[in-house]
This record gives structure tokens, C-alpha cells and sequence, in this order.
């Protein structure tokens, strides 16, 4: 019997930390032991257990209180003490729809053991690749048309090729884990989950271009994935797998790891060289571009977490089997945080080609609430919002591209008809202000006049007009900026007034939120016929704006309310609307 817990990020903060050590109280005669994310992060903390035969069971949900019950499971074989626990079939589609490549060990090996990735054949693709030539390399990684998942979705054939090319003896091979993204943690549990995996691809990367030298950039606010890849390249490195001669070769390559504080902009290639460099993490003019000029103005190559999370699997599979999967421009598969109003939120791993309709309903399982879905962000800050009469649309870099959102590097918020589309607009702009470098002139100034505005807006201080300086604004900032955070910045605000322009026009002249959001544009209302007296909401109210005596209708006072909505809330009734 094996009990595996899993302690990714998610999965810790949600209790399997307690739970690991409430079955440890209950000495178990069963091999205990951790793994990583498996994605189904809406049922965390997941203890998985492995019979004799290798048969899972998979609790979800558990809690510590679980810990006796589940040691009746493993000792005795008692299924009806865990029977609440077992995830259900409906569940388990989650992961029986998808089709996992980058995560393909993530939730199943133990990522603080060599021998568990090596046993599920680990670094066979880097022997592989180093009975090879470079270029042969290359040529793998062309045939299956990986592209650069950070977002900007370039072939990576092309930025390894040019940074073999390039001359010099000394070269970098980067890794960028800045992930920045609200609502993004793809790059996070794949470090967490199967740090060997990355330092593979890493390795085949860096013998690609001929590098000897490779650095992962990841930011401090993810102490559990640097802990663990420090633990991997520790281990690797005592069994001769990163250093001199690996594997009897004459390719050396050692590993460094770079905490960034944090920054957005770091993001983005020339500014995450800057940052390594020791300076402040701005954006260099290109050209040149890293592969002829930039570690330390050697040749870099850089790519994200993702990108190099896939290149094992390919060198061990052909590069013609990557590209079977997916779309002509879009090859192989992709993998997305599903967060918001969806049922099954969490990491999904599908093939290229695949709809919005098919991660959202039928993989996330449709919407948490009983509203109707209004719309999907992608990308992130630098991404757009696409509306639900556009479920149906492929998802691939160009017909995303089509609708005015990008791929980036694979966030998807989940919004329903409660969703401000305004004040989401508004919220990503407040990130990208804050976030921009201030480098140059249209970012810097660009964003805060597009932040003001929305402010206005969302307050019910608009004027007419506005839209259309908005719209002027946008295009001017993606026009002026130096980056790609300026660049795409605009692209929450395009969407938003392309798809749902009547909502700004309710702001501005009618000074009403018809998602009923925005605080300023709503008031409270109690309905006399529907009250009951309970006065559970006078309890609720922080500011005792409601008065009334017991089973008599209440009154909201509407100048003394703030509109925190406890009251709405703490309604059992119905009585308390927003108007």
C-alpha cells in the first residue's frame, strides 16, 4: 500500500500539510509519501492510495479529521469508512478529458525524489539528445512546432537555432519563471510538481545552442517551487547529470537560480536580463536581440517553464507526434489555469484546436453559480475578454488572436453575469500601472490617464465622450510602447468597449453597474412585502444602518449604509435587492 498526499502550493493552503501529520499519528503500515499538484485544485487536499496491484483510490476533500478513517481504509480494507471521500466519476472526467504532456508527471511523482522521475522515465531524453548532434536537435524541436508558451507563441526551433549561430564560447540558456499573470500558476506547479522535467529540458536546450551555463529565473513569491528545483538540481547534480561530462559527454553545463522580486515587467525577455544582470528590471531596445547580444551581452536564449516542461517528451517521441496534436499554426497541446465563476477550477492540459467550450463546460464543468457565463478573460493584463457569444471559438494563437484577446501564457478567468465588465477593464488596468517600468512615456503616463478614467467611470462620474478617449488612448499607448507589457496593456480595455460597449454606455449616462458591482452606482433597498423582521441583517450591517423591531419590515438608512453588501448577502428571504 502507498498513501501519496499531494503538497503542491494549492494543496497545502488548503490543509493536506495537517493532514499529512494526522496520518503519520496513526502509524500506518503503508508507504507515506507527498506529490505535487494534479490540477483538480477545487478538491484540495487529495490524499491518493495505491494498492498492492498499483489500483488507485483517490479521496478528495480530506481533512485531518479524515486521518482515522482513512488508516481503517489502508489497514483493513474498509472502503465505507472513506466512501464520503472518493471523488466521483464526474470529477474524474477533469483529467480523463485531457491530455497531459507538460504536466504529464504532475500529481503522481514524488517531485523531492530523483529516482521517482527517473523511474518514470526521466532523463532518457537527454541521452538521447546527446548521442545527437545540436542541430539534430533543432531539427526534432522544428518538426513538432513547439512554440514559446509564455505567450508571444515564437518557434522555439528559431530562437535556439539563432542562438547557435551566434558566435562566442561563453552562452546562456534562460529559463523564465517570472510568472506574473493574476490568475496564472501553470509555471508554479510544474516546478513544484516535476522540477526534474524542467532541468531536463533545460539541458537539452542548453545543448541545443551551446550554452554551459543555465539560469532560472523565478520570483520569490514562490518559496515551495524554488525550495524544491534547489532540492532537484542538488540531487542531479550529485549523480553527475548537471556539471562536467554529463553522462560521459563532452557537454558541461551547470545551474544557477535567480529569486526577482516580483516585478511584471520581468517578464518580458530584455527586462528579465536586466533584472539578472543586477540592475532594475527594464525593457532593452531590440535590436540586438538575446540571442546575439544578452546575459551579460553573450547569447541568450530564453523561455518559460512550459515551453522547456515539453521538450523531454518530444526528443523521446518524435517531434512528429507533438505536432499530430493540435492545429496547423498551433501545435501540440497547452496548458491553462481555469479560475472564476467555474465549477472545476484548476490546471487543464488539452491539445490544440480544442474550444473554449470545451475547457470551460466540459473539462471545468460549467458555471459555479446558476448565472448564465458572460465571458472568458485570456492572457492575463495582457490578454481581452471574450464574450460568450464567442464560446465556440478554437483555441489557437491566431483565431484567439482574431477576437482582440492573445493566449498568453495560458490564464482563463471565468466570469458570469455578475461580472462588471467595466471594473474587470479596471482591475487589470489598475495591475498594469502599477506594474509598468515607467521606461517609457505612453506606459507610464499612457495606462494611469486610462486608470483615471475607468475610475470615473466606474463611479459614475463619466462624460460623454469617454469611450471614444479611451479607444484613442489604447491605440496610441500599443502604437508608442516600448514593451510588450504597453504594447498589450490596452487590450482589457479594446475588448471590454468592443464587446460590451452598452455596459460603459449605462455607466456614463445612466450612472447605473448592470452587473450591479460597482459600489458607487448601486443602492440597497429592503422590499417591506418580503421581510420577514429577522433582523439578520440589522445584525450583519457594520455601520447599523438598518433599523426595524422583530417580525416587522426593516429600512436601510441610505446615507449612513456604506454598501458592503452584508445585508444582501445574509438575506434568506430574498427582501434585500440592488437597484
Amino acid at each position: 500500500m502507498r498513501v501519496v498526499i499531494g503538497q503542491g502550493s494549492c494543496g497545502i493552503a488548503a490543509g493536506a500539510e495537517k493532514v499529512r501529520k494526522a496520518l503519520l499519528a496513526q502509524n500506518i503500515e503503508a508507504e507515506l509519501s507527498i506529490t505535487g499538484c494534479i490540477g483538480m485544485c477545487w478538491l484540495e487536499p487529495i490524499v491518493d492510495i495505491y494498492d498492492d496491484n498499483n489500483e488507485l483510490t483517490r479521496l478528495v476533500r480530506v481533512s485531518e479529521d479524515d486521518a482515522a478513517a482513512i488508516a481503517s481504509f489502508v489497514t483493513g480494507g474498509d472502503k465505507a469508512a472513506v466512501e464520503k471521500l472518493i471523488v466521483t466519476e464526474e470529477d474524474s472526467e477533469f483529467l480523463s478529458k485531457q491530455t497531459r504532456i507538460a504536466l504529464r508527471n504532475c500529481g503522481i511523482i514524488n517531485p523531492e525524489q530523483i529516482d521517482a522521475y527517473t523511474e518514470a522515465g526521466g532523463y532518457t531524453a537527454l541521452k538521447k539528445a546527446l548521442g545527437m548532434t545540436p542541430e539534430d536537435v533543432i531539427e526534432i524541436i522544428k518538426t513538432s512546432g513547439l512554440a514559446g508558451r509564455g505567450g508571444a507563441g515564437f518557434p522555439t526551433w528559431f530562437k535556439w537555432n539563432a542562438a547557435r549561430q551566434s558566435q562566442g564560447e561563453e552562452k546562456y540558456l534562460i529559463c523564465n519563471a517570472d510568472e506574473g499573470d493574476p490568475g496564472a500558476f501553470m509555471d508554479r506547479a510544474v516546478i513544484e510538481s516535476d522540477p526534474h522535467n524542467l532541468i531536463e529540458g533545460m539541458l537539452i536546450g542548453a545543448y541545443a545552442i551551446g550554452a554551459k551555463h543555465a539560469v532560472v529565473y523565478v520570483r520569490a513569491e514562490y518559496p515551495l517551487a524554488i525550495k524544491r528545483l534547489k532540492n532537484a538540481i542538488a540531487q542531479a547534480t550529485e549523480k553527475g547529470i548537471i556539471g562536467e561530462n554529463i553522462f560521459g559527454s563532452d557537454f558541461s553545463c551547470d545551474f544557477t537560480i535567480k529569486a526577482g522580486a516580483g516585478a511584471f515587467v520581468c517578464g518580458e525577455e530584455t527586462a528579465l536580463i536586466e533584472s539578472l544582470e543586477g540592475h532594475r528590471g527594464m525593457p532593452r531596445l531590440k535590436p540586438p536581440f538575446p540571442a546575439q547580444s544578452g546575459f551579460w551581452r553573450k547569447p541568450s536564449n530564453i523561455n518559460n517553464v512550459e515551453t522547456f516542461a515539453n521538450v523531454a517528451w518530444i526528443v523521446n517521441n518524435g517531434g512528429e507526434a507533438f505536432a499530430a496534436m493540435g492545429t496547423e499554426g498551433s501545435k501540440g497541446t497547452k496548458v491553462f489555469a481555469v479560475t472564476g465563476k467555474v465549477k472545476r477550477s484548476g490546471l487543464v492540459e488539452i491539445p490544440m484546436g480544442k474550444t473554449l467550450r470545451d475547457v470551460i463546460f466540459d473539462i471545468g464543468g460549467g458555471m459555479k453559480t446558476d448565472k448564465p457565463f458572460k465571458a472568458v478573460q485570456m492572457g492575463g493584463p495582457s490578454g481581452g475578454c471574450i464574450p460568450a457569444e464567442l464560446i465556440d471559438t478554437v483555441i489557437d494563437y491566431k483565431a484567439l488572436g482574431a477576437t482582440g484577446a492573445i493566449m498568453g501564457s495560458g490564464g482563463m478567468v471565468v466570469m458570469d453575469e455578475s461580472t462588471c465588465m467595466v471594473g474587470m477593464a479596471k482591475f487589470f488596468l489598475d495591475f498594469t500601472a502599477k506594474e509598468s517600468c515607467g521606461k517609457c512615456i505612453h506606459c507610464r503616463i499612457g495606462t494611469k490617464r486610462m486608470l483615471e478614467m475607468l475610475e470615473r467611470i466606474t463611479k459614475g462620474e463619466g462624460k460623454e465622450g469617454d469611450i471614444e478617449l479611451l479607444e484613442e488612448l489604447c491605440y496610441s499607448i500599443k502604437d508608442g510602447a516600448l514593451c510588450g507589457l504597453g504594447q498589450t496593456a490596452p487590450n482589457p480595455v479594446l475588448t471590454t468597449i468592443k464587446y460590451f460597449r452598452d455596459e460603459y454606455e449605462a455607466h456614463i449616462n445612466e450612472h447605473k453597474c448592470p452587473a450591479g458591482e460597482c459600489s458607487d452606482l448601486i443602492e440597497y433597498k429592503i422590499v417591506a412585502d418580503k421581510c420577514k423582521g429577522c433582523t439578520l441583517c440589522a445584525r450583519n450591517c457594520p455601520v447599523d444602518a438598518i433599523t426595524g423591531t422583530v417580525k416587522q419590515p426593516h429600512v436601510i438608512n441610505t446615507e449612513k449604509c456604506i454598501k458592503c453588501g452584508k445585508c444582501y448577502q445574509s438575506c434568506k428571504f430574498g427582501a434585500i435587492i440592488k437597484e
